[in-house]
């Protein structure tokens, strides 16, 4: 069974920095892509950022520059690290991978950005 289990979420000052991470199990983490999405209370999940399994990064518009995505295959992990926060960046961040015609998320984990 697929999991993701996402951490590093919390509160942060604006221009602050966070790393989430998540941890996928349940498949072979070198043969997938990997996602970073976020949602707002009443607003549709968006993506942030992917990497594909040779590690080839693409961002959205309002995460480039600030957010930057990796992945770590000895230890089966994606990474977001984010800096320049700002309080419109607040939300729940989901890791997502697809390994076949299924999709699989992650519990999501809250980033407030907040003074």
């Amino acid at each position: 069974q697929v999991q993701l289990v996402e951490s590093g979420g919390g509160l942060v000052q604006p221009g602050g920095s966070l790393r989430l991470s998540c941890v996928v199990s349940g498949t072979i983490f070198t043969d997938v892509n990997l996602g970073w999405y976020r949602q707002t209370p009443g607003n549709q999940r968006e993506l942030v950022a992917t990497i594909t399994r040779g590690g080839s990064p693409n961002y959205a518009d309002f995460a480039k520059g600030r957010f930057t995505i990796s992945r770590d295959n000895g230890q089966n992990t994606t990474y977001l690290q984010m800096n320049s926060l700002k309080p419109e960046d607040t939300a729940v961040y989901y890791c997502k991978t697809r390994p076949g015609w299924i999709d699989y998320w992650g519990q999501g984990t809250q980033v407030t950005v907040a003074s």
